[in-house]
């Protein structure tokens, strides 16, 4: 039964994982397909992302491409009349009265600054600039980064007219627009949060940007996209190497972009910007329902598997009694799993009163056999004794005595063995004291005379082993009344100790103490036989004045020592 319950505590075990294994991959499908529709969702996002970037593009470059045209027209009509000693007033006044221009300049055709609305900074290299030669070469208008150093604060660009008739270049007249004042704004319904606009030129240098470090070097391949469908959308690293969706058009020709970029958010930092819609909520789905399930089987299954176990480990420690009754309120399948423990239970108790009536009946047979064997050794002692009384040859009582009291001894054996609380087991301390008392009681001649000391340790052995022993004592002991005790009669000391593993037997008497006159006889004989029989070794030791020893050393017998 405790192999029955610990069986029963490992399937519960096995149960709970199992049970747990199988609803975590049953429900497994769910948390799939709400991972899939997250990454749908995000694919669709990214794509919406993408075109409002290439929206917002081409909105930013048609804005910026009209305000340009606007500063065109005004550089165009401010032309004819920019020169003398009222140019850099008139420019001043127009730009008070215009917003959204940085500046207003008018350049001679060395690339000289004639006139100005404001400070203009020196550049010895304008009149070599490709956008100034652009200008003398006869482009009516041009849109480059401010040359030399900036004309405004933030971020600008420069719209360029030519000045004087087709024949003769007389200079340009110059607007700086701020990034501002083109209305390239990041922050429209159009754009993605964190998104960031420049200007490049035909080389695809950015010159200028509302955060440089969110643009990377222009390549050819979307700078021809712009050109021909009119916008360009890629994906690449800005400067700090983040992630970025990049979306151009063109804003005069293509000689000039506007290059919006936004950042492209992943899987992980799109689902940590949507977490409840995208994904805590098919987690937190499949987690309830996980729970749910679990709860329920828990409560329905394992909860009453658990209690048919503590019935079964109570059943283990032999109280059969106890039945599953809270069972009776447990699923159908429980309930006849319960029953069935409950027969078992039944059944073993059953079989148990059985085997216990059955071990009763062997037990009292068995004392009945051996009170009738003890009986009957004590029938033969009778008898032996009557033809010992019988006999006048003295060697030949002699011989007959002996015999008696080897069988006293075995009868001694059985009365023990169907007195005694174990039919497998005697305990020999009791043994030797009655022992000793009837083998002197026999004597009448000399018991009264001699005086007895028993000294033994307890231990309880089996008959086999107990058998050598007492006629071992009985040896020793009857020689001991022949040759050791006269009509004034003498101390007998009887002695078992146990010293770990070795154990040992000793009969003392008085008496003269001459170990030799036992000679070869039967006596000597017996006991050195029983002696072997034990694996162990007899010495007589004699001792002065008077006394002898007899010692019985062998092995302790394997068997269960009494707590005295």
């Amino acid at each position: 039964m405790n192999a029955l319950a610990g069986r029963a505590a490992q399937a519960v075990t096995s149960i709970r994982v199992r049970l747990a294994l199988a609803l975590f991959l049953a429900l497994l499908p769910v948390l799939l397909i709400g991972i899939a529709q997250s990454a749908l969702a995000f694919r669709a996002e990214n794509d919406a992302r993408r075109q409002s970037l290439e929206l917002a593009a081409s909105h930013s470059a048609t804005l910026a491409r009209a305000r340009i045209e606007a500063a065109g027209v005004l550089l165009q009509t401010l032309g004819p009349g920019s020169v003398g000693l009222e140019c850099a007033q008139r420019l001043a006044d127009v730009r008070a009265r215009l917003s959204g221009y940085a500046n207003l300049i008018r350049f001679d055709s060395r690339g000289r600054v004639a006139c100005a609305a404001a400070t203009t900074p020196y550049d010895t290299q304008r009149g070599a600039r490709a956008w100034f030669q652009a200008l003398r070469n006869g482009d009516a208008i041009v849109v480059a980064s401010a040359p030399g150093a900036a004309y405004a604060n933030e971020p600008a660009v420069l719209a360029a007219v030519r000045a004087g008739t087709p024949d003769k270049f007389d200079g340009a007249m110059a607007a700086v627009l701020t990034l501002t004042n083109l209305k390239l704004e990041t922050a429209s319904r159009f754009m993605p949060n964190g998104a960031e606009v420049a200007l490049a030129d035909s080389n695809g240098t950015v010159f200028a940007a509302t955060d440089p470090k969110a643009f990377e070097a222009v390549s050819a391949r979307w700078r021809q996209e712009a050109a021909k469908d009119g916008s360009a959308l890629w994906n690449g690293r800005d400067l700090d190497k983040r992630n970025r969706t990049y979306s151009a058009a063109p804003l005069v020709d293509d000689d000039v972009f506007v290059v919006l970029s936004a950042p492209a958010p992943g899987l992980v930092s799109w689902a940590s910007l949507s977490p409840i819609s995208r994904v805590l909520l098919p987690v937190l789905a499949y987690v309830l329902v996980l729970a749910a399930v679990l709860w329920v089987t828990e409560r329905e299954v394992v909860r009453w598997i658990v209690y048919l176990q503590r019935v079964a480990a109570i059943y283990a420690r032999g109280r059969f009694t106890v039945r599953p009754l809270q069972a009776e309120r447990a699923p159908p399948e429980i309930r006849e799993l319960a029953a069935t423990l409950d027969a078992m239970a039944g059944t073993i108790v059953t079989r148990d009163a059985s085997l216990m009536d059955s071990l009763a009946e062997k037990d009292a047979l068995m004392r009945e056999i051996h009170h009738r064997v003890k009986n009957n050794l004590q029938i033969i002692t009778s008898l032996l004794n009557m033809q010992q009384r019988a006999l006048a040859d003295p060697a030949a009582k002699a011989a007959m005595n002996d015999t008696r009291q080897r069988i006293t001894a075995l009868a001694q054996i059985y009365r023990a063995l169907y007195q005694g609380p174990d039919l497998k087991r005697v305990d020999l301390r009791p043994f030797l004291e009655e022992l000793t008392a009837q083998l002197l009681a026999n004597d009448m001649s000399t018991s009264p005379l001699v005086r007895t000391e028993v000294h033994a340790d307890p231990l309880v052995i089996d008959p086999d082993r107990l058998a050598p022993i007492a006629l071992f004592a009985v040896e020793a002991i009857t020689n001991a009344q022949k040759h050791a005790f006269g009509p004034a009669g003498g101390k007998l000391e009887v002695g078992f100790h146990v010293r770990g593993e070795e154990a040992e037997l000793s009969i003392s008497d008085d008496g003269p103490g001459v170990a030799e006159g036992l000679g070869g006889g039967v006596g000597r004989t017996l006991m050195t036989a029983f002696a072997r029989q034990l694996r162990g070794k007899v010495t007589f030791e004699s001792h002065e004045p008077r006394g002898l020893t007899v010692r019985l050393i062998f092995p302790t017998p394997q068997a269960v020592v009494h707590q005295a």
